[in-house]
């Protein structure tokens, strides 16, 4: 059962909705129970999100009414109404004319567009950026080492060959500097780090155009792989750890080199 809300704690802890009788009138399982006032919107959306991802509310099933809601939770239909703008908006559910108020299918990109929305319309979130992949690429990398295959090695390699030619030859090397990252994350078997990467390789476009046209950058980016392959090749997980790190603060040195060219 979903408790009322205490204090400011709008989780139930490890507690998990359990399914109840379906309500005769509205079709709703008997798991809602009313709220106290506090940040009312804010928590009948987390109560709301829990039973969609417990699917007692089912996607293809409409959801109980403002109406309902209301008088079930013990609020009004306008903070009913906040809850259900907040759900929308992050991709949770949707509203069909005519029809009510639907659940979404749950996958991977639902979790990941949020992110990609507010990173994407924040320019001046450079710094912020480059401590999330210092927090999160070196994770990545240990992951993949516990569970690199052969194909993702000899694709990495394949990339870094590449690189190798574009470097000899003067030519960019942006493309084959995002899909290492991209195999890097396909290499954890994780479609969520997958999904992120991706967003983040969107982000990163700018960055590395900028970057790969300084001097020594492209030669330091092979190196940089190199380095994370070789340490790939043994599942030597801390050591790939450290060589992401280590390959990121040397972009991070070279960006800030530039800014204040």
């Amino acid at each position: 059962m979903v408790e009322p809300v205490k204090g400011e704690s709008l989780t139930p802890g490890r507690t998990r909705v359990k399914r109840g009788s379906r309500n005769a009138r509205s079709g709703v399982p008997g798991v809602i129970v009313p709220l106290k006032k506090t940040r009312v919107a804010e928590a009948i959306a987390t109560r709301i999100r829990e039973l969609i991802l417990d699917r007692t509310f089912a996607a293809g099933e409409p959801l109980p009414g403002e109406r309902d809601l209301a008088e079930r939770f013990g609020v009004s239909r306008g903070s009913v109404r906040d809850a259900l703008r907040t759900l929308e908006t992050i991709g949770l559910i949707e509203t069909r004319h005519g029809q009510g108020t639907f659940p979404k299918e749950l996958d991977v990109n639902r979790l990941v567009a949020p992110l990609a929305s507010v990173l994407t319309y924040s320019h001046d979130l450079q710094e912020e950026l480059l401590d999330v992949r210092r927090m999160f690429e070196p994770a990545v990398a240990r992951a993949a080492a516990a569970r690199v295959t052969e194909d993702d090695l000899a694709e990495m390699a394949q990339l870094i060959q590449a690189q190798r030619q574009k470097l000899k030859s003067g030519r960019s090397a942006i493309v084959e500097d995002t899909a290492f990252h991209a195999v890097l994350a396909r290499a954890t078997g994780n479609r969520v780090i997958v999904r992120i990467m991706e967003t983040l390789n969107d982000l990163l476009v700018e960055s590395r155009k900028l970057t790969l046209k300084q001097k020594g950058r492209p030669a330091r980016s092979l190196r940089g792989h190199e380095n994370v392959v070789a340490a790939l090749r043994v599942r030597d997980a801390e050591a790939a750890g450290r060589a992401m790190l280590n390959h990121i603060d040397q972009i991070a040195d070279l960006l800030h080199t530039a800014s204040h060219e």
